[in-house]
């Protein structure tokens, strides 16, 4: 609560799982505001990127039977030529955000596009416009396929190209048929008018630059990369299908084999939370999550966030979806984790880097209070605030390390590197920032 409380968050739905089982579910907040509506564990919510995992299982049991190879050139299915610097991308290197392709961003322009938000209008209301748009996107290629990873919605829009071709049938159909109803997923939806009769769906809240709820829609017109819609309890289900190796209540959806290949580490990402996280199939795992591999994935739609997370070892996860953007859903499912673990959630590196900005945060006075300064944080930033008549100022603090009783960050002024050095003395902390030595009141 007290994060949704921080970020405005409206609605949050939470359910953990161990073993084949629910052991907890609760909604939290409203899931809408203007009826005073609350969210429950069955609330649907957008889940965003998590379709991509769902996209990348669809793959591997055409994989299984034999109807396509992960190792395929792209082109052999779609009407698109897809060699960066001259080396044919393969359905492996797009389920892996390998291609060697950044982004071309055409998620980001088609919701803020169809929110009214930005300014560019892309109209993509197929995989077909989708491939129309791509055309010399190879030539926007920085490494050969395999090299680098850059995630990349189009690469997923192009999986459920090839899953419609290869299948038959629409993408959404074979979801539907092969994943969603075996898994007694009955109230997960890609179709507006299946959204519109369902009694427990969440509005989709933007949070404005004032911290505003301004009730906004879903972007329909994704699928296969982010056009899913779910709830806690359904998502559970699919959550215990990966630690039951492919199968729930003794239907297999696919094999286990195909499970573990999804869950293996093929390419390091950028982003390091725990040190190793690197791209599966449609999923990021996470090697060193206090001492276990954790396996997951975050989706947002800007209106909507969630994320999905799960221990196979120990054979527990949880599912958790908001009606908003805010703080990281990937951080309340981990904290609930550590929890289920037995740990102590101090030790996640981002609750203790939260601790700290908190803990630095106030005013600051040198000596006989000469001179006042403020130190506020904002997101994963502090910032040095001095206000005057005439002046304003607001300097961003960049954090570099932590020891003992020593805490370092630094700006950039002129070209020159400013250390901020934060020291905690006899249960008071004081600042040296350039010339001066400041106490916090």
């Amino acid at each position: 609560m007290e994060k949704m409380s921080e970020t405005k968050i409206p609605g949050l739905s939470i359910a953990v799982i161990e073993g084949n089982e629910i052991i907890y579910s609760r909604g939290f907040g409203f899931r809408d505001l203007n009826s005073g509506a609350p969210a429950t564990p069955s609330t649907i919510y957008g889940i965003g990127s998590i379709t991509k995992s769902f996209t990348a299982l669809a793959i591997m049991q055409l994989a299984e039977e034999g109807k396509l190879d992960l190792r395929d050139p792209v082109d052999k299915y779609v009407p698109l030529k897809l060699r960066p610097l001259g080396k044919p991308a393969t359905i492996h290197n797009l389920l892996t955000h390998s291609s060697g392709i950044p982004a071309l961003a055409y998620a980001e322009a088609f919701i803020r596009g169809l929110l009214e938000e930005g300014e560019t209008w892309l109209p993509i209301a197929t995989p077909e416009d989708i491939i129309a748009f791509m055309r010399g996107a190879e030539e926007w290629a920085v490494a050969k396929p395999g090299e680098r990873f850059f995630y990349l919605n189009e690469g997923y829009v192009l999986l459920g190209y090839i899953i419609s071709k290869v299948s038959g049938i629409r993408y959404v159909e074979y979801v539907k048929k092969r994943i969603l109803r075996p898994l007694g997923m009955k109230r997960s939806y890609f179709d507006k008018d299946e959204v519109e009769r369902d009694p427990d769906v969440a509005t989709p809240y933007i949070i404005d630059k004032e911290g505003k709820h301004i009730p906004s829609r879903f972007p329909y017109g994704i699928t296969s990369d982010g056009g899913l819609l779910s709830n806690a309890l359904d998502l559970a289900k699919y959550v215990i299908m990966y630690l039951d190796r492919g199968k729930l209540n003794g239907t297999e959806i696919v094999s286990a084999k195909s499970i573990e290949l999804m869950e293996k580490p093929y390419i390091k990402v950028p982003f390091e939370l725990f040190g190793g996280e690197a791209y599966g199939y449609g999923l990021i795992v996470y090697p060193n999550f206090l001492g276990h591999k954790l396996i997951g994935h975050s989706g947002s739609v800007w209106v909507y966030t969630a994320f999905m997370g799960y221990i196979p070892e120990r054979k527990i996860g949880v599912t958790v979806l908001a009606n908003s953007s805010g703080y990281p859903l990937s951080y309340i499912g981990m904290y609930a984790l550590a929890n289920m673990l037995g740990k102590s959630p101090e030790e996640l590196p981002f609750i203790r880097m939260e601790g700290l900005l908190k803990k630095l945060e106030g005013t600051y006075e040198s000596y006989k209070g000469t001179m006042r300064l403020i130190v506020e944080r904002q997101g994963d930033f502090l910032f040095i605030k001095r206000k005057s008549k005439y002046i304003e100022e607001s300097i961003p603090l960049v954090f570099e390390k932590a020891e003992d009783d020593t805490v370092l960050f630094y700006t950039l002024s002129g070209g020159r590197k400013i250390c901020a050095e934060f020291r905690v003395k006899n249960g008071k902390i004081e600042l040296l920032y350039e010339r001066y030595k400041l106490m916090k009141r």
